[in-house]
C-alpha cells in the first residue's frame, strides 16, 4: 500500500484512526457474498450433560447428574457428531468414517458405531443420541447468527451455508426463523465435495450468482480456509460454547453491512 506523499495537503484533521478504516474500505475487495459454515460458525451442539440427559429421556430412562456426566465425558472421547473428533476410529468403522459427510447412511452408521462403543446399559441409546443432532433442539445458534443474516439479507449481501454434513440442516433454519435469510445451503453430501476441496466454495459462490473473489467463506477450522484457493477471502472465528459470542458480528464489518453512523 502506497503512503501519502509529503507534500499532499488536505483541508482537516481527521478523526482518530479515520484514515486507517478510510485505506481498509479502499483497498478491500467489495463483498457481494458470505459463505458460512454451519457447526462452530453459526450453531453449536447442545451442551453434552444436556445432550446425555435428553437422549437417555427418550429411551424412558432419567440418569442421575454424575451418571449423566461421567457418560458424557465418555462420549466425547469416543467421538460426537458436532465434535469433538474421536480420539480412536475403529477398524470395522473406518470407511463409515472416511465417507461421513459424503453420505447419510455412512454418517449415521460411523457416529451411532462410535456411541456404540461406550457401555450405557440403556436399550437404543446411541440411535437416540445420534438423532439429537438431527433436530433444532440439539443445537444452539450463537446470540450474533440472527442479527448478522439479518443484517446481511438488508444491505443486499447474498448469503450461502456450506457445511461438511450426512444430514439436511434446512429444518434447523425452518425451526430457528432463518431460512428466509439464506439464499443457498451447499451441503457436501448432497454436491459430493467436501472442504477444504475448493470445488464446494466454487459451487457456493456459482449458486450465490457471485464471483469468488467478491466472496466471504467465514468458518472456524483450517477446512473453511481452504475457500482461499477458490479465490475467496476467508475469517477464521475463535471457538465458542454453546450461547455464548464468537466474534461473528465482524462479518458484518468486512462486508460494510452493519449499521452506519
Amino acid at each position: 500500500m502506497h503512503g501519502v506523499p509529503e507534500h499532499a495537503e488536505t483541508s482537516q484533521t481527521p478523526a482518530p484512526g479515520a484514515a486507517d478504516a478510510a485505506g481498509r474500505r479502499a483497498f478491500r475487495r467489495p463483498v457481494e457474498g458470505v459463505l458460512f459454515d454451519f457447526h462452530g460458525t453459526l450453531a453449536q451442539v447442545e451442551d453434552a450433560h444436556e445432550w446425555v440427559s435428553s437422549a437417555a429421556a427418550a429411551c424412558g430412562v432419567t440418569l442421575e447428574r454424575m451418571r449423566a456426566t461421567a457418560l458424557a465425558d465418555r462420549l466425547l472421547t469416543a467421538g460426537r457428531a458436532g465434535g469433538p473428533l474421536p480420539a480412536r476410529v475403529p477398524p470395522r468403522l473406518a470407511e463409515l468414517w472416511a465417507d461421513r459427510d459424503l453420505y447419510p447412511h455412512a454418517h449415521r452408521g460411523a457416529y451411532v458405531g462410535l456411541a456404540e462403543t461406550v457401555d450405557a446399559g440403556i436399550e437404543g441409546f446411541a440411535e437416540a443420541l445420534y438423532d439429537r443432532v438431527l433436530v433444532p433442539e440439539g443445537w444452539v445458534p450463537y446470540p450474533d447468527t440472527a442479527p448478522t443474516l439479518a443484517a446481511l439479507r438488508e444491505a443486499g449481501v447474498r448469503v450461502a451455508v456450506v457445511s461438511n454434513i450426512g444430514f439436511d440442516i434446512r429444518p434447523m433454519f425452518q425451526a430457528w426463523g432463518l431460512a428466509e435469510l439464506v439464499d443457498a445451503f451447499v451441503l457436501s453430501y448432497e454436491v459430493g465435495r467436501c472442504k477444504p476441496d475448493p470445488g464446494i466454495f466454487l459451487r457456493a459462490c456459482g449458486m450465490l450468482g457471485v464471483d469468488p473473489e467478491r466472496a466471504l467463506m467465514v468458518g472456524d477450522t483450517p477446512a473453511d480456509a481452504g475457500a482461499v484457493a477458490a479465490g475467496c477471502a476467508v475469517l477464521v472465528l475463535p471457538a465458542a460454547d454453546p450461547g455464548r459470542g464468537n466474534g461473528l458480528g465482524a462479518v458484518l464489518d468486512l462486508a460494510d453491512a452493519g449499521m452506519q453512523p
